[in-house]
């Protein structure tokens, strides 16, 4: 897989699908990250393709527990005080210089969101299914430190995987999205190439 890799965009819809083949998860006001961990260290990659590593080195340290050749698509999200999600806090380490994106780590470590595996040590893993993505993902996670800031996107606790469910009512801290978003990723391939994975949607519902 070369750098950087096209991303999945959702399409967003009034309503929830239909049907047998979707699974539901939380979508969280943060950044856009593709993790690559390489035989030589961890890069990170914006949605836009561009090298973001330097603004979130406390994400890339704790990458070096991935196995190389590991790819993941997630978000990079900072917490408040309070456990919310701050979208204003993840767009001011966004911004950063180094030095900077460094004393704010300090201040409010940044977490990572893992929602699909696009590369395993064994290979390109795109054009399989995702349920077999997502069994890969919590496998590959399952071996990291207890105490890492990696960690798998959960779905709702009210929507269950291949069904439609109903999504929580949360309110997100980040001004611009006081509603959940909720992205349902499709269970086919993830379309390597293209910049959305066919039947991805995202559904935002009042609180």
């Amino acid at each position: 897989m070369d750098w950087p890799v096209s991303v999945a965009l959702a399409q967003s819809v009034p309503g929830l699908p239909t049907g047998t083949d979707w699974s539901y998860e939380m979508k969280l006001d943060g950044h856009r990250m593709i993790m690559w961990r390489t035989g030589d260290g961890v890069r990170l990659q914006a949605r836009s393709g561009r090298d973001v590593t330097a603004a979130w080195g406390d994400l890339a340290l704790a990458g070096h527990h991935l196995p190389a050749g590991t790819v993941l698509d997630g978000e990079a999200v900072i917490t408040t005080e309070d456990g919310r999600v701050s979208f204003e806090a993840a767009q001011a380490r966004a911004a950063s210089s180094p030095t900077r994106a460094r004393r704010l780590a300090a201040q409010r470590p940044a977490h990572y969101i893992a929602f699909d595996a696009l590369q395993l040590p064994s290979g390109n893993v795109r054009t399989r299914p995702y349920s077999e993505r997502r069994a890969a993902l919590l496998n590959l996670l399952a071996e990291m430190p207890a105490n890492t800031p990696i960690q798998a996107v959960s779905p709702p606790p009210t929507a269950t995987p291949h069904s439609p469910g109903t999504p929580p009512s949360t309110t997100s801290s980040a001004s611009k999205a006081s509603s959940p978003n909720v992205p349902p990723p499709p269970t086919g391939p993830a379309a390597p190439g293209h910049g959305r994975r066919s039947g991805m949607l995202k559904l935002s519902m009042p609180t």
